[in-house]
């Protein structure tokens, strides 16, 4: 198993990177705050207004090297590519698939599965650690509604249906949510989900760690020789990573929504680390998104065993390794996509 590779996040607003042999510096106010050999990273994210020379992308892009663009908030801009990876032969089959009548649906059934069976993992590990038999309770009911919805998708012989599926389970996730939250609950209210802008600290949090989730997942479709742009789950539209949001929807509450409450509930992050804007969104500051980045980043470094591989590994390479299982699989080396399943 190759080693994990960083990712270097950049959010110093007037930052500037350059290249100097094979050193990346990071320089603020012409004063070099950071040297990294570049061979260490494997990707970088900038937030909002950070330079980076015209060497430093040209020796990314030669690399493969990802680079993202993000706004000050996380929402995603765009991405660096270099020459299109991977046999060319993995696209056609990527495409073909999807002019497939039934291929896109086992795909999105598949996806929809593992999101929701790692969702009603996540609410039943909150239900086993509340003290509060009637918050557990209402937690219990919640799985329970969940894995009915589950028991329909092998069934449901229409994509639309399944996209209906997954909408009813992200419901009915979301409304015990804020059971799931043990401290502060009168700042990390939960009232639903809202995104553009988020409308609220909890929000705030889950849509940086959703943007941050979705750059690893198109690099990590990217890097196998796939079109991040051709899902099967989410409609194509132009600019769409519908794959790599295909790819995201089964790590969403592995990687995103249980590092949310494990900082809320840690008291890691506090109503101090966001913002309020005018006309009502609440972004995270720069103190927040620098505590979320760390713990992101030790977050995918944490061992787990992958049932696929039957081995551990760090939870950072399972986006890669879930692109490589559904790559070997629309080449025809794999009988079906097996999502990746957390315990």
């Amino acid at each position: 198993m190759k080693t994990l590779l960083n990712t270097l996040y950049v959010q110093t607003q007037g930052a500037y990177l350059r290249l100097e042999l094979d050193t990346l510096k990071v320089e603020v106010e012409d004063q070099t705050k950071v040297q990294i050999p570049l061979h260490h990273l494997g990707a970088l994210v900038f937030f909002g207004n950070v330079m980076v020379s015209p060497a430093v992308l040209s020796r990314c892009a030669q690399d493969g090297r990802s680079v993202t663009w993000l706004s000050r908030s996380g929402r995603f801009q765009g991405r660096l590519e270099g020459p299109v990876s991977g046999n060319v032969l993995l696209r056609r089959a990527q495409h073909e698939a999807l002019s497939d009548p039934l291929r896109p649906l086992e795909l999105a059934r598949h996806f929809v599965a593992g999101k929701l069976i790692n969702m009603r993992h996540s609410v039943l590990r909150s239900a086993r650690e509340t003290d509060k038999p009637g918050e557990q309770e209402v937690m219990t009911n919640t799985s329970r509604r969940l894995a009915r919805i589950i028991k329909q998708l092998p069934e449901t012989k229409d994509l639309e249906k399944i996209r209906g599926l997954e909408g009813e389970g992200s419901r009915t996730y979301f409304e015990t949510f804020s059971l799931m939250v043990r401290t502060d609950r009168q700042t990390f209210q939960f009232k639903g989900r809202n995104r553009r802008p988020p409308l609220d600290p909890i929000n705030a949090l889950l849509s940086f760690l959703y943007a941050l989730l979705l750059s690893d997942c198109a690099a990590a479709a990217q890097g196998v020789g796939l079109d991040p742009q051709v899902g099967f789950l989410h409609a194509l539209r132009p600019g769409r990573p519908a794959l790599a949001l295909d790819l995201m929807e089964e790590l969403r509450p592995v990687l995103a929504d249980r590092l949310a409450l494990t900082l809320i509930n840690l008291r890691q992050v506090t109503a101090k680390d966001f913002d309020e804007r005018p006309g009502g969104a609440v972004l995270l500051n720069k103190a927040g998104r620098k505590k979320v980045v760390v713990a992101y980043q030790e977050r995918k470094q944490k061992e787990i065993f992958h049932q696929v591989l039957e081995q551990k590994m760090p939870l950072g390479l399972v986006p890669h390794i879930q692109a490589r299982l559904l790559a070997r699989h629309l080449g025809g080396d794999l009988p079906g996509y097996p999502p990746f399943l957390y315990r």
